[in-house]
């Protein structure tokens, strides 16, 4: 009887076999190099074994390919796991710039800077921080980087913090984009360049969007990546957008994660698996465990407020507001509606905008009318946020008109006929002649009575919407009067022991500045909490005397615990009520607090879900979270239609966004902007907290790579290869299937790991297939083919739950085992499971001389015993017996 294998062990062998021809990528010690001094650091020593993965994976890429997309999702420490791959680079004395949006730039700042708070300031890490917006900027400081003065090109390693901020690629006539800079100034200019990027979401509706992302690493060349068989980056994403378009098409019962993975063909898997790290928060449970980790909070179901607006009751509704909104003409935005048709083609040269690379022309003109629909449905999120912020707004609509009619009164005829091309629109004394803000209009060469005439109607419609907002004080604001009974129910009730704090977001600056100054004192006189503000623009605050007021404080008074503020500075005091915009809804860890609130609903359920993976992260304290969502007080279809009206046919931007250029683009198939599609989200969010992975009910980039296998076995072999080399082929192990049910179940029967030793089997994996000329398939114990080849990925994620931890041969299953099979001698069962397995890869169904595949020293059937195919070896094989726990 053959001595009984350890199920680990046959696990590497699968693996061993599938990768070995890698070569140096399997060894973690030459990826990672000991010398360099980087598993000394304080960052290395900070990182879970699955972060440490990571950080192997990333830098493997970063040296064979040139970058790397860590797309792990939220909550699960992208940033730390950068700062080591850092670390490791400024070990071998490179250069690295970390190119991060304006929002984050203290994240990056603080690790570098010789501050008490600083965990890490051992490491003394000495990168540079620009942020995005500075790649458009020639002069002027970038903290203590003087712009004029950077050597652009000298970076061995540009890190791009949230760099989906960089997916479209639009193109301007007459200055490079950031998109351009960054391209040209810092990657292909000087020396070599490495490009890591950090995004949860690199992929946002297209999968195109990887594509502009994919070309800094490879500087554009649509054939870098040619020898590991991708032929051409562009034709793959055009190949894997087209079928995905179609599985979108699908009905809802055949739109299955599954199904899309088998039409998205090998290649897009293969231009992820060779540039991407990711992995989900599922995936992280699952495969590593929570021993290491701890486990993640317990989500309680949303509670979902609908508030009214005012309490007297004399505010009109807002479907009645609404219309009002629709009515106005904003003409104070759209100065080029009013250009006189003959001057109308000097404008259009000065201010379109080329896109697709040039391809067509984007027309100012129609940029302004999208912006006007933006306009109307900001003023219509600012009335959901708060009547307060709703106020401010229309204030402003109404001095910016005001202005406006102005000029146009004071303006005199007769001057001197100059083209617009003619004048200098930054030159001062030009100031009389024109108007507008980024797109200057002379105003000889509009027409000014139509103006003045919409611009009235529009004045008179706006003072009537103030007068009315305005009389709805504070002590009548019935939305604030329902947060203050949320937030005192809270504190009285904490949902973790004694874990008073709460964390509330708005989209809007003008809604948190109101919000701080009605709750604060509230808070502290009647809840004996402090309170603080942060923005990200004007000025931060906190009722707790003495705390600076910049972001990295703040944040460390609220979340102590995982922000490690340092002993000494426990005097600070503890901040409990965080009032906030997004400025610190992505890359914060604030996991001591276990309550968030949205005040408003974000348009884009993303920023719900970033949001909320503030406190929703790996390491939290608490044993549950729960998340709050204030709603308009209306149906949820009512007011997504209401929406849709206002913003007419236009695409929805992010009304929030800080200063992040974008051109407004009219995709017919972009899902964020399909109203079915945000309902069907919306609706969701009421119920439950969905993972960004989810929301789409697509697939994660973690369920398309291969990396953590690779990774598996690089740290296996450093004291294993002899073991697995000694191996022969056909040893199997045996183990039961894990006792849990439903999608983590695992059916019993056997998955087979076969390798393709004839030309006729060669050719039977599906062209692109990345494991060739190995198959493994997983046959259920009735013969079914519970996963085929195709779903590699899969199969080996169950391979891996089956063994991973097995180091000693499953006594129970192997005596059942030996019991089923007269210990090992009656294999036909299996013999029949493997001629599915094989038939399932050659698409017949001939079994004949599947038993001399068992047969000592004859490890593959004879040549020519398989129509279609000649030959084929078993590696390795693991038996998944039933399992027994709960069995009478």
């Amino acid at each position: 009887m053959a001595a009984h294998r350890p199920p680990s062990q046959l696990y590497f062998q699968t693996l061993y076999q599938l990768f070995k021809d890698l070569g140096d990528e399997l060894d973690e010690e030459k990826i990672v190099k000991s010398a360099t001094g980087i598993r000394r650091s304080v960052v290395w020593n900070k990182l879970f074994k699955f972060q440490r993965d990571g950080v192997v994976g990333a830098i493997d890429k970063l040296e064979r390919i040139g970058g790397c997309i860590i797309a792990d999702s939220v909550g699960l420490g992208k940033t730390f796991e950068a700062l080591a791959v850092i670390k490791y680079y400024e070990l071998r004395n490179d250069r690295v710039l970390v190119l991060c949006p304006k929002r984050l730039r203290d994240n990056w700042t603080l690790y570098k800077a010789n501050d008490r708070r600083n965990i890490l300031a051992t490491d003394r890490f000495n990168y540079d921080v620009l942020n995005h917006t500075d790649l458009s900027r020639d002069g002027g400081h970038s903290g203590d980087i003087d712009l004029s003065h950077v050597n652009w090109g000298n970076y061995d390693l540009v890190v791009i913090d949230e760099s989906h901020n960089f997916r479209n690629k639009a193109t301007h006539r007459d200055r490079d984009t950031r998109y351009d800079q960054l391209m040209n100034k810092i990657i292909r200019a000087g020396v070599k360049t490495k490009v890591l990027m950090l995004s949860a979401t690199p992929v946002n509706n297209r999968l195109a969007d990887l594509k502009n992302q994919i070309a800094f690493m490879t500087e554009g060349d649509d054939f870098a990546l040619a020898k590991y068989g991708i032929s051409s980056i562009e034709a793959t994403i055009r190949k894997a957008q087209g079928q995905f378009n179609r599985w979108l098409e699908l009905p809802d019962q055949q739109r299955r994660p599954a199904r899309l993975m088998d039409m998205l063909g090998f290649d897009y898997f293969k231009l992820l698996d060779l540039l991407t790290i990711a992995r989900s928060r599922k995936h992280v449970e699952r495969y590593y465990g929570t021993a290491e980790t701890g486990h993640f909070p317990d989500r309680l179901k949303p509670a979902n407020i609908k508030a009214d607006v005012d309490l007297l009751g004399e505010f009109r509704p807002i479907r009645e507001i609404n219309n009002e909104i629709r009515r106005l003409k904003l003409g104070a935005y759209a100065p080029l509606r009013y250009v006189l048709p003959h001057k109308q083609r000097a404008y259009d040269e000065k201010y379109s905008t080329k896109v697709r690379g040039g391809e067509s022309i984007f027309r100012q003109v129609d940029r302004e009318e999208s912006l006007i629909h933006l306009l109307r449905v900001n003023i219509l999120k600012r009335m959901e946020s708060s009547v307060a912020s709703f106020a401010l707004t229309i204030k402003r609509q109404l001095e910016d008109v005001d202005a406006i009619l102005g000029k146009i009164d004071a303006h005199a005829d007769g001057i001197e006929e100059l083209g617009i091309d003619d004048v200098d629109i930054d030159d001062p004394a030009s100031e009389p002649l024109m108007v507008g803000r980024k797109v200057r209009v002379l105003l000889q060469d509009v027409d000014r009575v139509k103006w003045r005439q919409d611009l009235v109607e529009d004045r008179n419609r706006l003072a009537t919407l103030l007068s009315a907002a305005r009389a709805v004080s504070a002590d009548r604001d019935a939305k604030l009067e329902r947060l203050k009974e949320v937030i005192a129910a809270k504190v009285a009730n904490p949902i973790n022991p004694e874990n008073k704090k709460v964390l509330l977001f708005t989209a809007f600056a003008d809604t948190a500045e109101y919000l701080y100054r009605e709750l604060a004192r509230w808070a502290q006189e009647t809840l004996g909490i402090y309170a603080a503000l942060v923005t990200g623009g004007g000025t931060n605050k906190s009722t707790l005397g003495g705390l600076r007021g910049d972001m990295s404080t703040i944040l460390s008074a609220f979340s102590p615990r995982s922000k490690e503020r340092p002993q000494e500075l426990r005097e600070e005091g503890e901040i409990d009520l965080l009032i906030a915009t997004d400025c610190i809804s992505e890359g914060q860890n604030l996991q001591d607090c276990d309550f968030l609130i949205n005040y408003d609903i974000h348009w884009n359920p993303v920023r719900i879900i970033q949001r909320f993976g503030r406190v929703d992260r790996i390491g939290s304290p608490n044993e549950r979270i729960q998340l709050v969502n204030f709603w308009p007080n209306m149906e949820l279809d009512e007011y997504l239609d209401l929406e849709s009206r206002v913003s007419g046919r236009m695409v929805l931007l992010d009304v929030s966004a800080t200063g992040e250029e974008n051109v407004i683009e009219f995709q017919a198939n972009n899902q964020m902007n399909d109203l079915e599609y945000r309902r069907a989200q919306l609706q969701k969010l009421q119920d439950t907290v969905i993972d960004l992975e989810d929301l789409s009910n697509g697939v994660s980039i973690a369920d398309l790579t291969l990396n953590d296998f690779r990774i598996d076995l690089s740290g296996y072999l450093h004291e294993n290869r002899e073991a697995l080399d000694q191996l022969p082929f056909a040893t199997y192990a045996v183990t039961s299937a894990p006792p849990d049910h439903g999608d983590n179940g695992i059916p019993p029967g056997a998955i087979f790991c076969l390798r393709a030793v004839g030309e006729a089997a060669e050719k039977a994996a599906e062209p692109g297939y990345p494991l060739a000329p190995h198959f493994i398939v997983h046959v259920g114990d009735d013969g079914e083919v519970l996963l085929p080849y195709t779903q590699a990925k899969q199969v080996l994620d169950r391979l891996k739950k089956l063994c991973i931890g097995k180091d000693l041969p499953d006594a129970e299953a192997c005596q059942r085992f030996d019991k089923a099979t007269k210990g090992g001698r009656d294999m036909e069962p299996y013999q029949k499971l493997l001629a599915r397995a094989i038939s399932s890869i050659v698409g017949k169904s001939e079994e004949r001389a599947v038993a001399s595949l068992f047969s000592p020293g004859g490890t593959h059937a004879r040549k020519g015993e398989f129509a279609g195919a000649n030959d084929f070896e078993v590696v390795a094989f693991i038996i998944v017996l039933p399992n027994t726990e709960g069995a009478a």
